[in-house]
């Protein structure tokens, strides 16, 4: 991770929200100080705050004054939902728009789509 050009507190939100929609962190469940973040990736623990608060205003974490961060209720399903809509906009969008110009209609497109997925 830490590593990709991007800024380092985006990686950092990105880190802890995939461990929330692994299961990694469960609702409810603390996750690590900025501290403690800070000393894994060897970055400022500034840099490390500055993630865990874009999840904070994402409604992902929830800090409990004096203790630290906490997962919030629903956060997964809302992390999920937000992962999928992404999802459709980068790959299915072009995906019908491409199949659209190749002159396939939706029922063409489904097939293609199973027959590719059985060979996964």
């Amino acid at each position: 991770m830490i590593d990709d050009g991007r800024p380092l507190f985006v990686q950092i939100a990105e880190e802890i929200a995939s461990a929330v929609v692994d299961g990694t962190y469960p609702e409810e469940t603390q996750v690590p100080s900025s501290n403690e973040l800070a000393a894994f990736h060897r970055i400022n623990p500034a840099t490390a705050a500055k993630g865990l608060n874009q999840l904070v205003s994402e409604g992902v974490l929830y800090k409990r004054r004096g203790i630290g961060m906490f997962v919030a209720d629903g956060a997964r399903t809302r992390l999920l939902e937000s992962r999928r809509e992404d999802f459709a906009r980068q790959y299915i969008a072009p995906l019908v728009t491409e199949a659209r110009k190749l002159g396939l209609d939706p029922e063409q497109l489904k097939k293609m789509i199973d027959v590719w997925g059985d060979e996964s």
